[in-house]
């Protein structure tokens, strides 16, 4: 009798950031939302969110240039520089300062989270096994991931619980799906589709986007859908 082979169960992290402006280098995160989804069903078995309280510039661990300081400069405590918090950014998101002051959770405690809640969703055993990313445009958040992880001192966690690769200059590369490109799967025999917002995408597809550019909203809106398109594509004819 031929062994029982354990059926593997892949699942995806969908992600998104809403941010203090474009740059990840110099703008802080705001908001997180994450959902966990299985592959095989598309349920969706775990969700997170916060807002971010606000927090400055940290040691991000990049080389820096050498500069001879007196002991007494030694001694000091670094000058604190906020991160950026844009006005525009934040009316985009309906997030005020005052919220996340209020209502905002550690930088670092939330990174702790993040690391926790990719431990949790990996269902099945194996590096093949690990979470991916699902975002729309997911390259943007997975910059103020990244700044996330680098700040609260969790890039080697990070790097251990989500599905990636180690680039040709060493740096860790997590595997992602883009909800553009799978529109853009879907929607390339069509020249009329020109533009592949979320918004548009979703409208669409028949799915229902109802606060768009609230974090958690919109992750739901991207895994739906991601649904839709590969339900499409597996359906498409050959």
């Amino acid at each position: 009798m031929a062994p029982k082979t354990e059926q593997k169960i892949y699942v995806g992290i969908g992600l998104d950031f809403e941010t203090g402006g474009l740059d990840c280098r110099e703008c802080a995160c705001t908001q997180i939302a994450l959902q966990a989804v299985r592959f095989d069903t598309w349920q969706v078995f775990d969700r997170y969110q916060a807002y971010i309280a606000p927090y400055g510039k940290q040691d991000a661990g990049l080389p820096r240039r050498k500069v001879l300081r007196t002991r007494h400069e030694q001694a000091k405590e670094p000058e604190y520089v906020p991160m950026k918090y844009e006005q525009t950014a934040l009316d985009y998101s309906a997030i005020t300062m005052e919220m996340l002051r209020t209502q905002g959770v550690d930088m670092k405690k939330v990174a702790g989270e993040v690391i926790a809640f990719a431990k949790r969703s990996a269902l099945s055993k194996g590096n093949q096994c690990k979470p991916i990313l699902i975002g729309q445009n997911v390259t943007f958040d997975i910059g103020f991931l990244q700044q996330l992880m680098n700040y609260a001192g969790l890039t080697k966690e990070f790097e251990k619980v989500f599905a990636g690769t180690t680039d040709f200059y060493g740096n860790f590369q997590p595997h992602y799906i883009d909800t553009i490109d799978l529109g853009r799967l879907v929607f390339a025999h069509d020249p009329s589709v020109t533009s592949y917002k979320l918004e548009l995408t979703a409208e669409r597809l028949g799915i229902e986007l109802d606060d768009a550019h609230d974090a958690d909203a919109d992750v739901t809106a991207t895994l739906n859908i991601a649904v839709v398109c590969s339900c499409l594509l597996y359906t498409s004819p050959s």
